[in-house]
């Protein structure tokens, strides 16, 4: 699909958009990007839009997973087990998406949208044991854990943070801090599966993808800088962007519905 030079600059915005409300408000952020790519740059097939956002996902998520590795708070051999076993599930599901009806599979984003939208506005507990280690005892759960968010995120081509962070948490008792440290390591991972997956069928515009990432950079940066001023209203950032990602969510089930001729 060939973009016009307006759009590539769009797409930067929206990715600075992305990058932004990452750095401010963290996991959740990047379920913005394929809405952003569809309706704001205007690609119109939503499997190259998907494909694309992946591969951004991925690159922004491996950016961030330095900075985190350099803080010490990424349990290597947890979140190694866990993207594992995410990664033959991000291949199947990602390979499930593609035989999907793209505007079906829009309409089916719109939902997971709005889960995302309400776990963002329930608390967690940042209590948990800061030197969990990989056992006997807790590997099947990550395993278990990580092909089903694997799956997940493959399917909708998105990092899955929202999902892998909590997986974690559940799966060995870790507290949340090392939990986002070490979920970019299954997003990086099943980022890349999917947008690999993707370009097998030509569905990742590469251009689109680099100025999408050159974006988000510069978006992560600000808003960062912009979290460390607000840190004290964590909860009506939260909020905030909770209904952001209603109201996209409800606009995105109205447009697919259309296109999928359920309202006139």
């Amino acid at each position: 699909m060939d973009l016009s030079p307006l759009q590539y600059g769009l797409g930067a915005g929206a990715g600075s958009l992305v990058g932004f409300t990452l750095g401010l408000v963290g996991g959740g952020g990047s379920i913005l990007a394929v809405p952003l790519i569809v309706y704001l740059v205007g690609v119109k097939d939503p499997h190259l839009a998907i494909g694309t956002s992946a591969f951004a996902v991925a690159a922004n998520a491996f950016a961030n997973l330095l900075n985190h590795a350099r803080h010490g708070t990424v349990k290597w051999k947890i979140a190694g087990l866990f993207a594992l076993a995410g990664v033959f599930g991000a291949f199947l599901g990602s390979s499930l998406g593609k035989a999907v009806d793209g505007q079906k599979l829009l309409a089916l984003f719109a939902v997971l949208m709005l889960v995302v939208g309400v776990l963002m506005l329930k608390g967690r507990s940042a209590t948990g044991d800061p030197d969990v280690v990989l056992t006997p005892g807790n590997a099947p759960k990550l395993v278990g854990a990580g092909a089903l968010t694997g799956i997940m995120s493959g399917f909708f081509g998105i990092g899955g943070g929202f999902l892998i962070v909590p997986g974690l948490m559940v799966s060995t008792r870790m507290p949340i801090y090392y939990a986002v440290g070490s979920s970019l390591v299954g997003v990086t991972a099943f980022g890349l599966t999917t947008a690999f997956n993707y370009a097998l069928d030509g569905w990742v515009d590469w251009p689109l993808a680099a100025v999408f990432i050159g974006g988000g950079v510069l978006g992560g940066l600000l808003g960062a800088r912009l979290a460390k001023a607000l840190s004290g209203q964590k909860g009506l950032l939260n909020t905030v962007f909770a209904g952001l990602i209603f109201v996209v969510a409800f606009y995105m089930l109205y447009r697919s519905a259309g296109a999928l001729g359920l309202i006139g």
